[in-house]
């Protein structure tokens, strides 16, 4: 069997996608020859997680990884999206790449998604943390020094309040009955500062906070970048 397979990690900046860079790195078979972000062209920043691209070059310099910027114009159409996505992969495959992994936990109808956009390409899906139960992931990650900060809140699902702050075992504590502890279901998103995939935690500070169509969002700013 073929071993080493060179794999490159669809990067969102948030604790799943991180924590799928450690446990891909501990795989025998996979060969990491990078990370890549889907960024809104507008914004220069990561859609949900709102992370800025100067945020993700921290990310991706502390991870030892180069990272690939593929530019979403605003706004995207679905027909806009896949026809870019198509190029990006043909590309991929050309130099080489055998797979693409992701970060999904459990949601089915994005799995078959990905998998639905790949077929055909030659490169083949991955999902390291599939399956994982979302309570017993989440203390795996704080206790394997993870850091984090909420980014982004569905306020249909969380107040506000959570928005900013460190995800921790406190901060999980106080959501509410049914929201899933790794935000799977839309409730939060992350930008991940530290953890075992760093070579050096990033030093950050939140900025501003905005409300706009039904979200919260939380500016997390690497203080290397000019500060």
């Amino acid at each position: 069997m073929k071993t080493h397979r060179k794999t490159l990690l669809s990067w969102s900046s948030g604790k799943d996608s991180a924590w799928a860079l450690h446990v891909l790195r501990q795989d025998p078979d996979t060969e990491l020859v990078g990370l890549f972000t889907t960024l809104n062209e507008r914004y220069d920043r990561v859609n949900m997680h709102a992370t800025s691209a100067a945020m993700l070059r921290c990310q991706a310099r502390a991870a030892g990884m180069p990272l690939r910027e593929v530019r979403l114009p605003d706004p995207c159409s679905m027909e806009s999206y896949s026809e870019i996505m198509r190029r990006f992969m043909s590309e991929c495959l050309r130099e080489g790449v055998e797979r693409v992994a992701f970060g999904d936990l459990f949601l089915e109808d994005i799995r078959e998604y990905r998998e639905k956009q790949l077929a055909g390409t030659g490169i083949e899906p991955v999902f390291p943390l599939w399956g994982r139960p979302t309570r017993e992931l989440a203390a795996e990650m704080l206790a394997g020094g993870v850091k984090a900060y909420v980014s982004s809140v569905d306020l249909e699902k969380l107040s506000a309040c959570f928005v900013g702050r460190t995800w921790t075992r406190e901060l999980l504590a106080e959501y509410p009955p049914g929201c899933d502890p790794c935000g799977e279901n839309g409730e939060t998103h992350t930008v991940v500062v530290n953890g075992p995939m760093f070579a050096r935690p990033i030093p950050v500070r939140v900025g501003e906070i905005v409300q706009r169509d039904g979200f919260a969002y939380a500016d997390v700013l690497p203080l290397e970048e000019g500060e």
